[in-house]
């Protein structure tokens, strides 16, 4: 899947005050450790998973079953503040077509982004439905968050 850019200053605030800052060497592996423990949380499946950082780029690797749990991984932890580009590097058991992308802008809503990309503004529950467990309301997305738009 290769990198991913995300924007740095937006996303979910998982790390603590001393993770946040400045990125030094000592930190490090509590950043990895809190976006492993931020994809536990939510529930995403993989066969193994290893989270490495180095400043503001977070490294992936390990195996997934699906083509879209390895995007949802790098989505979970890229849309994390303080994140700002993603190197995917896990292997894909069963390899699919990558979905498209999308970086919300100000006054898009599922429905608006649903028009543009499927020509249907009623769409909107096939982009929900492949950013769960991220998204957990579709009125729930915020300008610079990267979302998954696969094809129909």
């Amino acid at each position: 899947m290769g990198l991913m850019s995300f924007f740095k200053g937006v996303g979910e605030k998982i790390f603590k005050k001393e993770e946040a800052a400045v990125p030094t060497p000592e930190v490090e592996p509590l950043r990895a450790s809190a976006l492993l423990a931020h994809v536990k949380a939510l529930g995403l499946p993989y066969n193994s998973l290893t989270v490495k950082t180095s400043g503001d780029t977070v490294t992936i690797e390990g195996e997934v079953a699906q083509q879209a749990d390895s995007e949802k991984i790098a989505l979970a932890v890229g849309n994390v503040e303080g994140v700002e580009v993603v190197d995917n590097r896990l292997t894909v058991a069963t390899p699919a077509p990558e979905a498209t992308y999308h970086t919300v802008v100000k006054g898009d809503t599922l429905s608006k982004i649903a028009q543009t990309v499927y020509g249907d503004m009623m769409k909107y529950p096939v982009i929900f439905e492949a950013n769960k467990p991220m998204l957990t309301h579709p009125d729930k997305i915020y300008p610079g968050q990267v979302l998954r738009i696969p094809a129909l």
